[in-house]
């Protein structure tokens, strides 16, 4: 029998892709079959995910990896195309109406709708009662806010079901309807503790319970495809979905190849996710107050982390700068960035005015004069002050994840995208003092077909799909330097701004 195949359906901001993994006892090779393009559509309601495009780049990519893996015809799912699984972003859903179908696009979480929605939220439900239920961040686009500025509109007054986006996807490849807990945990509706629907709350803000679908747990069968989408992928019609940690950042967290204890994570893509795994939630007030968040992980773990705005600020340059005719290249951009003045500018990423899309250049330069620096005139320096920014960002956090959780930080393993920006992890070693072990980059599509293997008997643990990404990914290992002082008194100075 051939080596077992499965695909990882991942969905990003910016574009989504089926990856084809192979699967062996010493052995874990990837490959990407399709790459299609995320393009979200402004609509005069409002900011929405081309939904429609994204399931035919989906069903696309399926007939790509069925090509590729030789699963079409006889061979059946077992010696072919062993399983399909599904993640993306968080936090964003469809409705669908009584018939099943879906009520329009689904809204992006950078949409303007949900300004004021917590307030309007607290008034039922203040924030730390919220935080209490559910251990969450608060972040402005959490599908509680969204539900909320939604109210009283036609579309949720003819909802029947809430699927978030990976669940769509789930349910218009198999028919079934579910919600994964670790994106489940996005949504602010979710008890921290139980790891089911928070009933009490759902009730206290109006949500009818009937609209959010019983949950699934990572490694639970999904179904098997649909006929259609048999026919047009060239899969057996038995090809199981397996329900994998459907929050992209869930996947990466499984799979950060930490073979010893004391790790934190930094999962770095267009957010950076940082933080630590924990057994259990952390639902202190001090925990609520530095706005960290309990989110479910593989195994009953907890994902104790922040979001941090990440590589958004960097692409979002490069969007303009491309727009306005001088587009860049991310090794050029970044040498630049080496050759400039170190701390000259430093900003918060996680200020409102860089969450919406639009010019981020002249952002960070409006932000800097406001807050008495020297704004960044050249490209280098603006990149500079991203990554150094992130960098501190990156240290605020761990070092107060490890405070509230009463844990020590030996090493920090960044994975996702970020990893192959060799200048950021090299900021990121030096502003937090702790060795700094880059990869996978793919590290989403790593966690979502080891879960996938893992349901089928070929890796035995969770322990195993780490050793396994260690033994068989690049890694890269960043050793701390520079200038300690200089670190702290940047550490100072972001504080004031």
């Amino acid at each position: 029998m051939s080596t077992p195949s499965f695909a990882a359906v991942d969905l990003g901001a910016t574009s989504g892709r089926v990856i084809l993994g192979r699967v062996g006892p010493d052995s874990l090779e990837l490959s990407e079959v399709h790459r299609f393009p995320n393009t979200p559509v402004r609509l005069p309601d409002g900011l929405r995910w081309d939904v429609l495009a994204l399931y035919q780049g989906v069903l696309d990519g399926l007939r790509a990896a069925a090509g590729a893996a030789g699963s079409a015809g006889a061979a059946g799912p077992v010696d072919g195309l062993a399983s399909i699984g599904v993640d993306t972003w968080a936090v964003d859903y469809g409705l669908l109406d009584a018939d099943g179908a879906l009520l329009g696009p689904p809204y992006h979480y950078r949409d303007g709708r949900t300004d004021g929605a917590a307030e309007q939220v607290w008034a039922k439900a203040g924030p730390e009662e919220l935080h209490a239920i559910t251990g969450l961040q608060h972040l402005p686009f959490n599908t509680v806010y969204q539900l909320e500025a939604a109210r009283g509109s036609a579309q949720l007054a003819a909802a029947r079901t809430l699927l978030l986006i990976p669940d769509l996807l789930v349910h218009w490849l198999t028919g079934t309807v579910g919600a994964e807990e670790t994106n489940a945990s996005t949504t602010g509706l979710l008890d921290a503790r139980t790891g089911t629907w928070s009933g009490a709350l759902l009730d206290r803000l109006g949500i009818d319970p009937a609209l959010l679908p019983p949950l699934r747990r990572p490694g639970e069968p999904a179904g098997t495809l649909l006929p259609h989408v048999a026919e047009y992928t060239g899969l057996n019609a038995a090809t199981p979905v397996t329900t994998v940690a459907s929050h992209d950042t869930a996947s990466a967290v499984a799979a950060v190849p930490a073979t010893e204890p004391g790790f934190a994570y930094i999962s770095c893509g267009t957010w950076s996710l940082a933080g630590l795994e924990l057994d259990a939630p952390v639902l202190t007030e001090e925990s609520r107050a530095a706005n960290f968040t309990n989110e479910r992980g593989i195994d009953g773990t907890v994902r104790y982390l922040r979001n941090i705005m990440g590589m958004w600020l960097l692409e979002e340059c490069r969007r303009t700068w491309a727009a306005q005719g001088a587009p860049a290249a991310l090794p050029d951009l970044l040498a630049e960035a080496e050759r400039a003045e170190p701390f000259a500018a430093l900003v918060d990423p996680d200020a409102p005015e860089f969450l919406p899309p639009g010019d981020m250049p002249a952002r960070i330069r409006s932000f800097c004069r406001r807050t008495g620096q020297r704004a960044p005139e050249s490209r280098g320096a603006v990149v500079r002050c991203i990554l150094e920014s992130l960098a501190l960002a990156h240290r605020r956090t761990l070092r107060q994840a490890a405070a509230l959780a009463g844990r020590e930080i030996r090493t920090v393993h960044l994975v996702g995208g970020g990893s192959r920006n060799e200048l950021l992890c090299r900021l990121t070693a030096d502003a937090t003092g702790l060795p700094v072990i880059a990869g996978p980059a793919e590290a989403t599509a790593l966690g979502n077909i080891l879960l996938q293997a893992r349901t089928h008997g070929l890796v035995p643990d969770h322990a195993a799909m780490r050793h396994l990404v260690a033994a068989t990914q690049p890694l890269r290992r960043y050793e701390p330097g520079g200038d300690r002082a200089a670190w702290d008194a940047a550490e100072a100075r972001i504080g004031v701004a």
